[in-house]
């Protein structure tokens, strides 16, 4: 069930850990932590957004970030990317500090960010768009100047891309052409070309129908197999489906962390989704 915005829902969904397959996703994940927040603080004119967080994703994970609406977790998701530099805190990545380092400079780490509204370039095929991201990732970004051929020499790699995302049938269309799930499919296939050993994903299933979620949530699956994914989502059977730990944000402070089974089952953030009264008559009716 999603979560709306602007408004609360009255239950949250049941946890869909036994139907969850992505094997893969977390295939080798152990303790190894490779992003981390310390203290993380966003203060926006004496209004605290983010307060303290501490924050720990382990290597091979999927980590969803999720909180009801104003609980201060596209905030923290920003801070993380580093489109906001925080006010207090450190951010280590890969056991480096990167709190003062640019999204370009992270980029390069491997720490590569994909966007809620979806990012392409209407007017090129498929394979020219993931072409663009190779080009960055080669050094080549602003050389468009360069030979026919020269440009060629990455179309192998493209293909790779656009087949790990079901695209490789539509290469030679124009993006524009492409509706929104598969557009989001594409703007994935682009952010993998970059290479990404962290993907950070923002809401990543926003404004999409039931037929389009499927598609992407088993895209994620797909495409977290070898790498880190940090989401923030708002769909809830998305994350119990395939998410292996969750942080619920409040005020923007961690108000529970886990697995969906327990943060679903802990009372402080049920009370959090629906209210406090209708969380004393759901344990009630438990």
């Amino acid at each position: 069930m999603a979560l709306a915005r602007g408004h609360a829902p009255t239950t949250l969904p049941p946890m869909l850990g036994r139907q969850r397959v992505n094997q893969g996703s977390n295939h080798g994940m152990g303790d190894q932590a490779i992003l981390e927040a310390r203290g993380l603080t966003k203060r926006f004119s004496g209004f605290t957004a983010v307060d303290g967080v501490n924050l720990r994703v382990t290597e091979g994970a999927i980590h969803a970030l999720v909180g009801p609406n104003g609980a201060g977790k596209t905030t923290c998701f920003n801070l993380l990317s580093k489109f906001l530099q925080p006010s207090a805190g450190r951010i280590m990545y890969a056991g480096r500090d990167v709190t003062a380092m640019s999204p370009a400079a992270i980029a390069r780490l491997g720490m590569v960010r994909s966007f809620q509204i979806s990012a392409t370039f209407a007017h090129m095929t498929l394979l020219e768009n993931v072409r663009v991201g190779l080009q960055r990732a080669a050094g080549l970004a602003s050389q468009f100047w360069l030979p026919r051929g020269v440009l060629h020499r990455l179309d192998a790699q493209a293909m790779h891309y656009l087949e790990q995302v079901g695209l490789a049938g539509l290469a030679q269309e124009f993006a524009v052409n492409l509706p929104y799930g598969r557009k989001r499919a594409l703007e994935l296939a682009t952010t993998l070309a970059l290479e990404p050993r962290l993907l950070l994903l923002d809401e990543p299933t926003q404004g999409m129908g039931h037929e389009d979620v499927e598609v992407v949530t088993a895209l994620i699956r797909r495409v977290a197999v070898g790498r880190t994914v940090l989401m923030v989502e708002h769909n809830m059977s998305v994350i119990a489906s395939i998410c292996d730990r969750v942080t619920v944000m409040q005020r923007g402070q961690v108000l529970a962390e886990g697995s969906y089974a327990e943060v679903s089952a802990d009372p402080a953030v049920i009370a959090a989704y629906i209210g406090d009264d209708d969380a004393n008559d759901a344990e009630l009716a438990a």
